[in-house]
């Protein structure tokens, strides 16, 4: 297996129920950006009674189309934890065409001569019904390019993690998204364990175990700063997460950071698959999904392929 070639597409994720991973070729796929606190989230994948990202989105969705009885669906790029926030999250949904020419048409006023764009209405449309106050914004949403899949497409995804220690500044304002740590943390202790964990690897010691699910995953960039407010920040990217796997690399972090485990330590516990009690996995409100990366968009279809090819069963 190489760098290219993915396990599957799990994040740090809540279960998802599973849809057709094709396109219908009597439908449009459109692609949402979308940004999140997840402060009162249940994670992303919809769940009865219990408010999430998806079915907060769905429910919009419910309203604008109405008209037209099934309800789109939402797949996204990596299915967050209840608490884990994002700012660059990726999701994408099939319209029909009649879905898809209800958005042609502007809901009210005069446009004074501009071309109205349908598919970018729908994110002004969901994020009017959410309010200004919402802890969800869409950001933008278009026709996605030919082959694009939110879920099967990306080449990696990007995590941050913040952490105030004794030496950063506790602002409440940010209370919500930055776990306050009562140490301070030795970062280039953190570093020097971090670059030692970077590659191909089995990551079973640290991923909540799934029934089924591959724990095998490019970890391709690990690294600790302390910004310039004084945080200390996380950037963790791979080809893709497996369940809790962020927080436990932090947890494993900070130890070291502390003087409680030697820098050695984090390999040999992933090298040992088996997660014992020497870390502990970090709180999920320090936790932000920042980017996804794609291919080109003549890569898209491609990669999507290979990723479905090496999937391995889930949930």
């Amino acid at each position: 297996m190489d760098q290219q070639t993915p396990v599957d597409s799990t994040t740090e994720s809540t279960s998802d129920p599973e849809v057709s991973d094709f396109l219908d070729p009597s439908k449009t796929r459109l692609r949402l950006d979308i940004s999140y606190d997840g402060t009162n989230f249940f994670g992303w994948g919809k769940q009865p009674v219990l408010r999430t990202v998806q079915g907060t989105i769905e429910d919009a969705l419910s309203v604008i189309f109405r008209r037209f009885g099934v309800i789109p669906t939402l797949i996204v790029a990596g299915r967050t934890d209840a608490g884990v926030h994002a700012s660059g999250q990726v999701a994408h949904l099939d319209l029909t065409e009649a879905q898809l020419h209800s958005l042609d048409r502007p809901r009210r006023g005069n446009m004074g001569g501009k071309r109205y764009d349908g598919p970018a209405s729908l994110a002004r449309r969901i994020n009017g019904i959410a309010g200004l106050e919402a802890d969800i914004h869409v950001s933008s949403s278009e026709i996605a390019a030919d082959g694009f899949d939110a879920r099967f497409s990306p080449l990696w995804r990007r995590y941050e993690y913040r952490i105030a220690d004794n030496e950063s500044p506790r602002d409440p304002r940010y209370r919500n998204h930055t776990v306050w740590y009562p140490a301070t943390l030795d970062v280039d202790a953190m570093n020097s364990a971090a670059n030692e964990l970077l590659g191909l690897h089995d990551w079973a010691a640290y991923c909540k175990p799934r029934e089924g699910a591959s724990t095998v995953r490019w970890l391709e960039h690990f690294r600790w700063r302390r910004n310039e407010e004084g945080i200390i920040v996380a950037e963790v990217r791979a080809d893709a997460f497996c369940h809790s796997m962020v927080r436990s690399l932090v947890g494993a972090g900070v130890f070291v950071g502390q003087g409680k485990l030697e820098i050695a330590r984090p390999v040999e516990i992933r090298d040992e698959r088996s997660k014992g009690s020497e870390y502990k996995v970090m709180p999920a409100k320090g936790l932000t999904l920042v980017e996804v990366g794609y291919p080109p968009d003549d890569g898209l279809a491609a990669r999507a392929e290979l990723t479905r090819s090496h999937r391995v069963p889930m949930d």
